[in-house]
């Protein structure tokens, strides 16, 4: 048995077309600097035709496993966090599977939407723990932008197109995740929804006249719960992890709205020099927007071996999650 699940490759793909604010305000009542001092977001990456979440998330699968060593045949599951599959079912981590020859893998989808990929992350930490599997890819992937309502200013600004991917490795040295929070909060999941296309409300004339195939969010109210749980969950994988806040050198949150990320800065009383962002680039990517960070703040010089990093997100549900993550990517 393994104690210990090491990160040893990453990778990120974003669609090649970029939509900016100035685009968008040609298509509704909108400004760059209304978006921009709401937000924090400049532009956002959208698929364009051909391309869906699963080609996102080979890109970026593609990328995390030449940095690895490992063969995908030498993979032992698949994991894709996701709330925009290609379809219901088949599970966009099939799709992957196949794509790049993953034969020996096992593969499934799992929906915690932007908590997903700390979902995910966890799982395959699991799995590596109790001896199951060896080698592990987990992907954030995320084709929101056919779910997005390009009428409605309230939500079609915030969204955008990507994947980030790992490669988690059962390892003997003290490198991986050191502890993990995941939440729920049924109770609100009217704050963001996608109304129609399931069991409970199936596609019809009537659902696409009300335009319930488009995300509906309260702005406000997902605001605060994530603001709330964001800074409860971040303080609880600290302390799980037997930690204080001076321990960890970078944190990496899900990358929803700017202001979100300089609250929950604020709360938690750690300076933004020690946040990643970089949500002006890519907008909400949702379970794609942690490894993605991840991915570019290694390539930053942000993310050093045997340095601390905290992830943390909340999203669609309503969830949360948190964890700590000792980097160092040497098994």
């Amino acid at each position: 048995m393994s104690k210990y699940a090491s990160i040893i490759g990453w990778g990120h793909y974003v669609p090649e077309r970029v939509m900016t604010n100035d685009d968008l305000a040609q298509i509704v009542d909108t400004t760059d600097e209304w978006i921009r001092t709401r937000t924090g977001i400049g532009a956002r990456h959208l698929i364009s035709e051909g391309e869906s979440n699963s080609t996102l998330a080979v890109q970026a699968a593609k990328e995390a496993l030449a940095r690895s060593g490992v063969a995908a045949w030498q993979l032992d599951l698949i994991i894709v966090a996701t709330c925009s599959p290609d379809y219901l079912f088949p599970s966009t981590a099939c799709l992957v599977q196949e794509a790049i020859g993953a034969q020996h893998a096992g593969a499934f989808d799992l929906q915690a939407a932007c908590s997903g990929f700390i979902y995910g992350l966890s799982t395959a930490t699991q799995f590596i723990r109790a001896g199951a599997y060896r080698n592990i890819l987990v992907i954030g992937s995320e084709a929101l932008s056919p779910l997005i309502d390009w009428e409605d200013r309230r939500t079609c600004v915030l969204f955008g197109d990507g994947a980030g991917a790992v490669v988690v490795q059962s390892c003997e040295q003290g490198s991986g995740l050191l502890s993990f929070v995941l939440g729920a909060q049924g109770a609100g999941k009217e704050f963001i929804i996608l109304p129609a296309g399931g069991s409970r409300c199936p596609a019809s004339p009537a659902t696409l006249a009300s335009r319930d195939h488009f995300i509906h969010m309260d702005g406000n109210a997902v605001y605060q719960f994530a603001v709330r749980t964001m800074s409860e969950n971040a303080l609880e994988a600290i302390n799980k992890a037997g930690m204080t806040r001076d321990d960890i050198e970078l944190v990496i949150p899900h990358q929803a709205n700017l202001r979100i990320i300089e609250s929950v800065a604020k709360r938690l009383d750690v300076p933004m020099s020690k946040f990643f962002v970089n949500i002006d680039k890519y907008g909400n990517t949702s379970a794609a927007s942690i490894p993605i960070a991840l991915s570019e703040a290694v390539a930053a010089g942000r993310l050093h071996d045997d340095q601390n990093v905290l992830f943390v997100a909340f999203g669609s549900g309503l969830t949360s999650a948190a964890a700590v993550v000792h980097w160092g990517h040497g098994c």
